[in-house]
This record gives C-alpha cells, structure tokens and sequence, in this order.
C-alpha cells in the first residue's frame, strides 16, 4: 500500500462494514470519523466499522463501532466477515480459530465454501416488553446475545412495515437503547427478519438480531433449544440455539480493498 490508510470493505448477508487492520492499535479511530466511514455520500457507506487489532496476549480483537461512531458489544454479520479476512490474510489458519470481541472471546469455524459458523454465546431470555413501529404494539421477548434485543414475533407481515424510524420501546427496560425485530414464522424452523439496529437504523441483516429471532420463536414455543434458517432482506442464515450457547452460520464476503486519502481522514475534526 501507499502512504494511505489501507482499508477493506465487505459484508455479511449484505450487513456490510469498512475494515481497517491496525494490528498495532495506532489509529486516532474517533466517533466523527467512524460517521464519516459510514456515511454513503461523504464516504465509503456501511453499517459499520470493524478495526482489526492485536493485543500482545490473546486473538486478534474485533473493534466493533455502530454506524454512528459508538462502540458495541457484538456483531454477529462482522464477526464472520472479520473472520474471513483473517483466513484470506494469513492471519488465522481456515478451520477453527478464536477471535475477541467486546462481547467475549468466539469461536469460529471457516468454512471452504466461503460461509463461516460463529459461536454467538447464550441467547438469554430476560424478559417481555413491547415496541410500536407506526402506531401499533408488537409484544416482544427481550433478549441478551451479549447485546440488548426485543425480538417480536407477529402474524402482522413484515415486509410491509416502516422501520426507518427508531421502533418506540421501553427505556426503563432498555436503557442502553436495543436492537428491534419483527418476525414471521414461515414454517416449523423457518423465519423471516427485518431489524432496526441501535446506532444504524435498519439494516440488510444482523447476526445477533437472528440468534434473538430464534431464541424469541422458540420461547414462544415453551422450548430452549433448536434450529432455525432466518431470512433477512440480505440472504438467509442459519441459527442454532443449544442450553449454554448458539451458533450462526452464513456468507462473509470481501468486495473491496484500497486506501483512504490521508488527507481526507487528518481533515475530518470532532463536532
């Protein structure tokens, strides 16, 4: 590369992210700039920004921030796509490795077909509450994937509703803001999504968000195990939900490599 700063876009079932590998941790990586990362006219657009670094002791760190600059805990879309760039990099051998999160350390399995499986951690059912997307309640499951999620299955189709709006929801529940999915069940283990992330507004898909989905269709079930394909409106990925953990399996794609303009980053002040 040059004497700009290297960067790499993919995504995740069109959950899409800018990587920026900065082993060593030397990148003044601030909200303004993640916005400026993230924002389609003024930059490169994505849901997110992944930094990939590596601490002195333990796997290579996912440094997850939401489109509008703040950090989160897990992201189950980037977790695979950081995975996959580790494998196309050398970084980390294909098959199972670990990965660090904010959420824990993951573990993760590389597949040959260019899908990755992460271990997502327990989905943990904390209680009910409700969001109103366009003046209607949709009863919901709180959910806790190592991030917060209300997860509403509903009869109601969820292709026609307007997620472009923050849901309305509880703060005393939340008061952290949450993650929100309105679900259909297609059939015995089959679902569809749409997600309004904290941080983003509505994405194309979210990892975490579908592990909250199954867990939210199969509480309702009065079960705690079992498996799922969720269709998102980037692609479909399969869930599993065990007793102490859950998996996520799907796409990681890389599209794009180059470098930013130093001079377009130095410019960029707080607000």
């Amino acid at each position: 590369m040059g004497v700009g700063i290297e960067f790499l876009k993919g995504h995740g079932t069109e959950n899409d992210f800018v990587l920026l590998p900065d082993p060593e941790g030397l990148l003044d990586l601030t909200e303004e700039r993640v916005r400026a990362l993230c924002d389609r006219q003024r930059g490169l657009g994505a849901d997110g920004v992944l930094r990939v670094v590596r601490p002195d002791l333990g796997p290579w760190f996912m440094d997850y921030r939401n489109a509008d600059g703040s950090i989160a805990e897990m992201c189950g879309n980037g977790a695979r796509v950081f995975a996959h760039y580790l494998v196309e990099e050398g970084l980390a051998p294909a098959g199972e490795f670990v990965i660090g999160t904010r959420g824990g350390q993951r573990e993760v399995t590389a597949h040959g077909d260019g899908t990755v499986t992460l271990d997502m951690g327990p989905a943990r059912v904390t209680g009910t509450s409700t969001a109103s997307v366009g003046g209607v309640v949709f009863p919901g499951v709180a959910v806790d994937v190592g991030n917060p999620h209300l997860a509403c299955v509903t009869t109601t189709p969820v292709a026609g509703l307007d997620l472009s709006a923050q849901p309305g929801y509880d703060p005393a529940v939340f008061p952290h803001g949450v993650n929100v999915e309105l679900v259909n069940v297609l059939g015995d283990g089959a679902l569809r999504m749409r997600v309004h992330e904290r941080g983003v507004g509505e994405t194309r898909s979210c990892g975490t968000g579908t592990v909250a989905a199954v867990a939210s269709w199969l509480h309702g079930e009065g079960r705690h195990t079992g498996k799922a394909t969720v269709d998102v409106l980037g692609g479909q990925v399969t869930v599993v939900v065990e007793e102490q953990t859950s998996t996520l399996t799907g796409p990681a794609v890389l599209v794009a490599r180059g470098e930013l303009d130093q001079a377009w980053w130095d410019a960029i002040k707080p607000d």
